[in-house]
């Protein structure tokens, strides 16, 4: 194991993060018969369009695949980003060259906002700065903070 994967510790799993609505719903486009039935059974999807009502905090949080894919963020690994690298991480997949990649976009996300957040918000204000706690939840960051 990488020293990098030593310090991925993320606060919710895939299940809880599609329970609780990520991407509108939309993010695996109907596709999901990789995964594990249970994480669909209380999730919030949309297998036809992104759905802003099935995102927790009922904003659209994050840029778009084709900014993702112009920022050089999609690899072919994982088309659809990195929630899919998390699935598949989750269920045992490993790459170790993804991995690393991905463990460190996560570990350089979660900082920045949750420092955002508690500098700008009173606790437990979830009304504060919304657009910023659904980004830290589609990224497996404890957004009530």
């Amino acid at each position: 194991m990488d020293d990098i994967t030593l310090l991925f510790k993320p606060g919710l799993t895939p299940k809880e993060m599609l329970e609780a609505g990520v991407f509108g719903g939309h993010y695996f486009k109907g596709d999901i018969s990789e995964y594990p039935k249970n994480w669909f059974k209380k999730a919030k999807i949309n297998d036809d369009y992104f759905d802003v009502n099935l995102n927790y905090f009922k904003v659209k949080a994050g840029l778009s695949m084709e900014e993702w894919m112009a920022k050089g963020w999609i690899f072919p690994e994982d088309p659809l980003g990195w929630f899919q690298w998390y699935c598949r991480y989750t269920i045992g997949r490993r790459n170790s060259k993804m991995d690393k990649i991905q463990i460190q976009r996560w570990k350089n996300f979660g900082p920045r906002h949750i420092g955002g957040i508690k500098k700008n918000c009173r606790k437990n204000d979830l009304e504060c700065r919304r657009k910023q706690r659904q980004a830290l939840l589609q990224w497996a960051y404890d957004p009530f903070i």
